[in-house]
This record gives C-alpha cells, structure tokens and sequence, in this order.
C-alpha cells in the first residue's frame, strides 16, 4: 500500500510539472502585443490566398513566409495531433514544415522574411490556451529558423481575425468554400512558390475582395 501511495502522489507532481510546464510555452494577448509583431498590410489578402490554397477545416495549421512586399514564398498546412495544448510541441512541428519548404536565414544579421500563422478552429473568436500555445509555437519556431515572427490568424465559424490587432472579417471562415485561385485578381508578377509537397509553383498575389 506504501508503494502504490506513494507512485500515486509521483504521478500527481509529475502531471502537476507538466502542465506547470505548458502553461509557461504559452503568450497572453498582452504579452503578444508587447512582442511588436509587424502588422501585415493586407490582411485579407493573406487569409483568402492561403485559404484557398490549403482549405483548412478545423485543427488545421497554416504556416507561411512572407518576402519584404508581403507576397507569398512558401506554405505548408498540416492537422494538429490529438494531444494537449503545449508550445513546445507546436514549435517543433511548425519548424518541421518549415524546413521542407524554405531554407533558414540564420547567417543574416536581420531577418528579412516573415513567417505567419493561420490556425483553423472550433469556438469564437477569443483567445484560448490553445493560440498561446500557437502563439509561442510560432515565435519560437521563427527564431531557430532565422525569420521574423508574424501575424498569429485564427479562422473559426464567425470568420477570421488577427489576434493582437483587431482586424478580422466574416469571410473567408471555418465553414465558407475557399475561392478558386485561378479567380483570384493578380495585383504582381508571379513568385516561384514552394509548398509542402516541395514543387515549385507560380503563385501570384492575392487581391483583397
């Protein structure tokens, strides 16, 4: 009986360390905020070109790098494994994807390129756990990969909305039918593109509609 107590108290402080432990791999909305993430100009333009590119549905991540004019440079989407919120494991699946589709940028003095976050989802529009976890996931992960960290978006049922920042829109949203990229306005040239199956292809810039 001595030793089932006292694995059982063993098991108790373990779980409470880790969840102590995932609690701090995650950013509040002030922390956020104080962080001075460069807002993007067009956030529409951003959220419509990688929705219809990947058609996330709920627990579905969008990760992409944008160049200095913002325009598209690589994207790779993937489904959030079925485990506890926990930053850790974001950043290391974010920076997963990242290295197939983008060489790092770690010998530049100054990051160049922007790395942004879209995060498919159930519930409002709030903050949740889950976006700190997200959050830190993405700041982490655009650090060990020499870019700067970008925008955190969420896309839910009432539409999409720049955590921090306050913009958002109805549409594109969790349940709306992403657009044909072909029907998109073209507003630049073509960018040679890398996306997650590692084949380059002509992206041109999303128009906000």
């Amino acid at each position: 009986m001595t030793f089932g107590f006292a694995s059982s108290a063993a098991t108790s402080i373990s779980n409470s360390a880790n969840s102590a432990s995932r609690l701090a791999r995650m950013l509040e909305p002030a922390e956020w905020a104080a962080a001075g993430i460069p807002l993007l100009r067009n956030p529409r333009e951003v959220v419509s070109g990688l929705h219809a590119r990947h058609r996330p549905i709920p627990t579905t991540a969008v990760v992409a790098v944008l160049d200095p004019e913002e325009r598209l440079a690589a994207s790779a989407s993937f489904v959030r494994r079925s485990v506890p919120a926990d930053g850790w494991e974001f950043r290391n699946a974010l920076l997963s994807h990242l290295r197939r589709v983008i060489p790092h940028d770690l010998r530049r003095r100054t990051p160049v390129r922007t790395a942004v976050l879209l995060y498919c989802r159930e519930g409002d529009e709030r903050w949740t756990e889950e976006d700190g976890a997200w959050m830190w996931g993405l700041r982490d992960a655009c650090t060990l990969h020499g870019l700067r960290c970008g925008a955190y978006i969420t896309l839910t049922r009432g539409g999409w909305q720049v955590l921090g920042e306050g913009r958002g829109g109805r549409r594109p949203s969790s349940t709306s039918e992403p657009s044909d990229l072909a029907e998109i306005s073209a507003t630049v040239e073509p960018l040679e593109l890398r996306t997650a199956s590692g084949a380059p292809e002509a992206l041109r810039r999303t128009a906000a509609r």
